[in-house]
């Protein structure tokens, strides 16, 4: 009878038991037990995982595509789903070029195989600075949710204080990620807005500042639509107070909307996603933050920045971090956050859309993306029950109600998926205050065909 013997596993490194021993005696222990020792016995399982026969890699890749045939997808489908993912039309070259080896290994910009990737994050920022109008845009984060949230802890350890001002109609998950990130320190306070507008309430925003607000906050367009119209008497009031106005942004919206700095901003944060990135279950967003060149607010980047300088060879300039010093990577543990992994292939990824796009391609998409989503708002009010809940101008979306149909939106939701649609993003939930409301997003990929099939689709429901 053969004895067990031990092998080294095709997918583990280091897995080779003579090499595991011989990492063991370097550290000073006897076994791998010994590494566990922390762990209370009633956590540990001891006996057998309960997982089926191992697979060969075809069987494997079989399996998967089992699994992966499932998924219904956009590609099959008219999505009318926004709110936070957007699907946009993305050019071949992007994904062309962040495909590229030196790109594509990226982590955290790092030049691991550096055939410019460093120029190209330089690029990617300048060309995010021109479309905000802001001189410094740092190395991306991981989402708009933490671009905010660390432009707001940027905005407290400026001005000293520990109170923050966002509005109540903020996506309910960037809050919960607003208030973990910005707690225990750091207190969130709620702004009303007009339900007759969905644009901020001044008179409760003046009832909220204080002498303790760090930062106010307030996104345009709003999540749920409307383009906020009184950006110059928030951004007024927030200084008026010794506070930072923060604005987040849809930079899609840009080239037909004027950029928060002109409306007052201090600092200017949003998601690349709409700038060339696919959407993905789970991943594919990416933040980004903007300020004037100001070193009050640089030196409170906790991220990276990349800059061009002369090199020693006169004529020639290269690319490199700037003010590596205020970072975490630089400070370690006194760094004034913590900042690891970052989105850099995103950033890349925007920078070749951008460049490809150019001023006049984003004027230009941004008017496709407003005429075609007046278009189906106009279409769906048409329907007997149905309205657009603002009485407020808006950019891709904008919130339908289908209260008076006697229909709840998930009762719509599942019928439009029998026909092939994904409806509106169910807002009932989130802002029960709204109804039976229903967030609507149309961009460039929608045609006539698409907004006429999910309207004749509503009308057939309701």
């Amino acid at each position: 009878m053969k004895k067990n013997r031990q092998v080294a596993h095709p997918y583990i490194p280091n897995s080779v038991p003579q090499v595991q021993q011989e990492m063991l005696r370097e550290i000073g222990v006897v076994s791998m037990e010994d590494l566990y020792v922390d762990i209370p016995e009633h956590l540990r399982l001891r006996e057998a995982m309960d997982i089926p026969p191992a697979l060969t890699e075809y069987e494997l890749q079989r399996h998967m595509e089992k699994v992966m045939d499932k998924n219904t997808t956009c590609k099959e489908n008219i999505s009318f789903l926004g709110a936070g993912c957007w699907q946009h039309f993305i050019p071949s070259v992007v994904d062309e070029i962040n495909s590229r080896s030196e790109f594509l290994t990226a982590y955290a910009g790092e030049p691991y195989e550096d055939h410019g990737r460093f120029q190209a994050l330089f690029e990617y920022q300048s060309l995010v600075a021109e479309l905000v109008d802001m001189d410094v845009v740092n190395v991306p984060t991981f989402d708009w949710a933490q671009a905010v949230s660390t432009a707001l802890r940027m905005a407290s350890r400026i001005t000293k204080r520990n109170e923050l001002l966002l509005p109540k109609n903020i996506s309910p998950d960037k809050l919960l990620i607003i208030k973990n990130y910005a707690s225990p320190d750091l207190k969130v306070m709620l702004v009303n807005y007009k339900e007759s507008t969905g644009m901020l309430d001044l008179d409760d925003l003046k009832s909220k500042l204080s002498q303790n607000t760090a930062a106010v906050y307030f996104e345009n367009p709003t999540f749920l639509g409307p383009i906020e119209a009184n950006g110059q008497k928030i951004a007024d009031l927030a200084h008026q107070a010794g506070a930072i106005c923060v604005v987040g942004v849809d930079p899609n919206s840009l080239g037909v909307l004027a950029p928060p700095s002109h409306y007052g901003a201090d600092i200017v944060c949003g998601d690349l996603q709409p700038l060339g990135v696919h959407m993905h279950y789970g991943g594919g967003q990416s933040g980004f933050i903007a300020t004037h060149d100001d070193p009050t607010f640089v030196m409170e980047y906790p991220s990276r920045l990349f800059g061009i300088a002369p090199t020693e060879v006169e004529g020639e300039y290269g690319f490199g971090d700037v003010a590596y010093e205020r970072t975490s990577f630089a400070q370690r543990e006194k760094g004034k956050e913590s900042v690891g992994t970052q989105t850099a292939l995103w950033g890349i990824t925007a920078g070749v859309y951008l460049a490809l796009m150019g001023p006049h391609g984003m004027k230009e998409l941004g008017q496709g993306i407003m005429q075609r989503s007046q278009y189906a708002a106009n279409q769906l009010s048409s329907i007997p029950g149905v309205t657009c809940k603002f009485a407020s101008a808006f950019y891709k979306e904008f919130l339908v109600d289908f209260s008076q149909t006697g229909k709840s939106v998930k009762e719509i939701n599942q019928a439009l998926l029998a026909k092939g649609i994904f409806g509106g993003v169910d807002m009932s939930q989130a802002f029960p205050e709204l109804g039976q409301s229903a967030l609507y997003c149309v961009t460039e990929v929608h045609s006539k065909e698409d907004i006429d099939t999910v309207v004749q689709a509503i009308r057939e429901i309701v």
